[in-house]
This record gives C-alpha cells, sequence and structure tokens, in this order.
C-alpha cells in the first residue's frame, strides 16, 4: 500500500518487529504513563495472532504475555484491588475458547503486566475494544464483527476474579472496531469500517447514536480502523485511522460540535521507514518520556526490513503533527 496522501510528518522512533510473520498481526497500541514522573511509562501493542507486547517509551520491549488474540487493547489507572491500585488493562481476544476479552493488571510500581483473567462476552466474534470510567465504575465496552456492541461494568469478585455486569447493548449497521471514550465528557466514539465515526454517550440508557464524520469522504477512506484522543489542558483532539488512504484525521471534539483540523501521515525519517495501511492508533497530551509535548503511536502493516513482512508500531512527536496540521 503507498505511503499516505497527508501533511507529512516525521516518524521518530519504532518498536521491534512482532513475531508472527508474514500476517496480518499487530494491530492496536496504547500508552500508559506515571503520573507522578512522566519519564516513566509503557507502551503496549498487540499481536492478534500470538499475544501482547510491553514496550518503554522509546519503544524497546519490555515484556511479552504470549497467549490469546488480543486484537485492541486499552486502559484505565486507579483501578482498586486487594493488593492496591493497579492499572486496569483490557484487549479483546478471539483466542481463548470461551473468552471474549482478556483482562490484565499492570503494576505502577513495577511496570510488570500479568493476566487476570479471561472473560467471555455475549458476543458471535468480540472484535473491538475500549474502556472507559464514569465516576467510581470502570467499564468495559466490546463491539462485534456483526455490529453488535456490549458495554459492561468491571470489578473485582469476592474470589478476586473479574466480575463484569452488563449496563446495556446497542448495534451499528455493519462491522465497528476502533473505539475511545472520552471519560470527562461521558462520551464514546465508535468506529463503523465502511460507514465513519460515531459518538454516543456513556450512560446507561438506550444508545442515540450520531454520526459526525462519514466515510467515506474528503476525511476517512475506509477501513476507519484505530481511534484516540489527545488531550492539552482543556482541548480534546480526536485522532482516527484513515486505513484506506495510509492517513490519520483529527478533530476538535472538546465543544459540542466536532471541527475538523485535517489530516497527517507518517514519513520514512532517521532510518525509520513510513506507515502504511495503518490500524490502531493511541496518543498522550503533555510529556511522554522524551517527547516532551505528547506522543501518537500508530501500527504500520509493513515493517520495511523485517524478515518475513512482519509489522510493527512507530512513534511519532506530536510536535510535528501540531506544525504539519497548524494546530
Amino acid at each position: 500500500m503507498a505511503v499516505g496522501v497527508g501533511a507529512p510528518v516525521p516518524a521518530a522512533a519504532e518498536t521491534p518487529s512482532v513475531g508472527t510473520l508474514a500476517r496480518d498481526a499487530a494491530d492496536d497500541p496504547e500508552i500508559w504513563v506515571d503520573p507522578t514522573n512522566r519519564s516513566r511509562g509503557v507502551i503496549l501493542g498487540t499481536d492478534k495472532q500470538a499475544g501482547l507486547y510491553v514496550y518503554d517509551l522509546a519503544g524497546r520491549l519490555l515484556q511479552y504475555l504470549a497467549g490469546g488474540k488480543p486484537n485492541n487493547v486499552d486502559l484505565r489507572d486507579g483501578f482498586p484491588t486487594p493488593a492496591g491500585e493497579r492499572v486496569l488493562v483490557a484487549a479483546s481476544d478471539r483466542g481463548r475458547p470461551g473468552a471474549g476479552a482478556a483482562l490484565f493488571l499492570l503494576d505502577p510500581a513495577t511496570l510488570k503486566l500479568s493476566l487476570w483473567g479471561a472473560v467471555p462476552v455475549d458476543l458471535a466474534e468480540p472484535y473491538g475494544l475500549c474502556l472507559a470510567r464514569r465516576g467510581e465504575a470502570f467499564l468495559m465496552i466490546v463491539n462485534g464483527t456483526d455490529g453488535q456492541v456490549r458495554q459492561l461494568r468491571v470489578a473485582v469478585g469476592a474470589d478476586g476474579k473479574p466480575q463484569l455486569t452488563e449496563e446495556r447493548r446497542f448495534a451499528v449497521a455493519t462491522q465497528p472496531e476502533g473505539c475511545v471514550a472520552d471519560d470527562s465528557a461521558g462520551r464514546l466514539y465508535l468506529g463503523e469500517e465502511g460507514r465513519g465515526v460515531w459518538r454516543f454517550d456513556l450512560g446507561t440508557g438506550p444508545a442515540a447514536g450520531r454520526l459526525i464524520a462519514e466515510a467515506p469522504s474528503a476525511m476517512l477512506k475506509p477501513d476507519v480502523e484505530g481511534l484516540t484522543l489527545l488531550r492539552e489542558g482543556t482541548v480534546t483532539y480526536l485522532i482516527a485511522s484513515s486505513q484506506g488512504d495510509s492517513a490519520f484525521a483529527v478533530w476538535n471534539v472538546e465543544g459540542a460540535e466536532p471541527h475538523y483540523r485535517g489530516r497527517f501521515s507518517v514519513m520514512a525519517a532517521g532510518g525509520v521507514d513510513a506507515v502504511t495501511g495503518t490500524d490502531g492508533v493511541a496518543a498522550m497530551g503533555g510529556a511522554v518520556g522524551a517527547y516532551r509535548e505528547g506522543l501518537v503511536v500508530v501500527q504500520d502493516d509493513v515493517d520495511q526490513g523485517a524478515t518475513g513482512g512482519r509489522q510493527n508500531f512507530k512513534l511519532v512527536d506530536w510536535r510535528e503533527v501540531r506544525r504539519a496540521l497548524g494546530l
């Protein structure tokens, strides 16, 4: 697939290639930073054929948890457990018998990730996933390839295992995947791959969605893939992967109406190859390791130079995106 047609932004670094050879494997990243020391943190990345990777904030491999087929990954910190607060990590998973999602706990002191439990989700084929927080409640939103969506509360049961309570279910007409929640605004963004980006509330009542960005359009070329949010003070940006032309669309979404700001593509720089056929995306504003004003991590479907046609994740300095789009 050709390099994208958005405003050019240089790649800053990359992770090692995932282990799976010659298959669509690397999919979705996520970022966690220690709120007390923003030089500490991890990047998570899925190999949807084999397991979950943990990288440091420079993209170096720290840990690999083999098992399942984790597709999308998300996290929320401050999750209460008998051992103290942990970072709750969840991944949609089509590879563990009887399970639709795998739940992990990240110890913020050691940066070690451990499997907490695999849980069933009432979907024919679980696909996309994101986490949310509404007050003290931790929520997991999982969607399936048939358009069905489940919103569930996650807690620690009396036996110490994950306890799920379904809050509501709804659907879009065709296959969704990427989703991301804006906890402070009580909003959920969901990507329907061939149609565009939807916005829902994060409540428990009937889910009345609004299509805020259509695909195909000048903004998005199907498939619509990963979604992420980046916050800078009172400003919130929504970023969506436009897989059909290897680009990323950006909106301001802190107000009542989304405001489209443009598109960017990640180009080769400093020995790191360009991003093509992009899938998942994650972003965080503020200091993130060496990235003083923010970091964007994106999936690349062909890691040039890797053996066996393997895939990986690219790191992008948010300042370069701001510069390219005039944000």
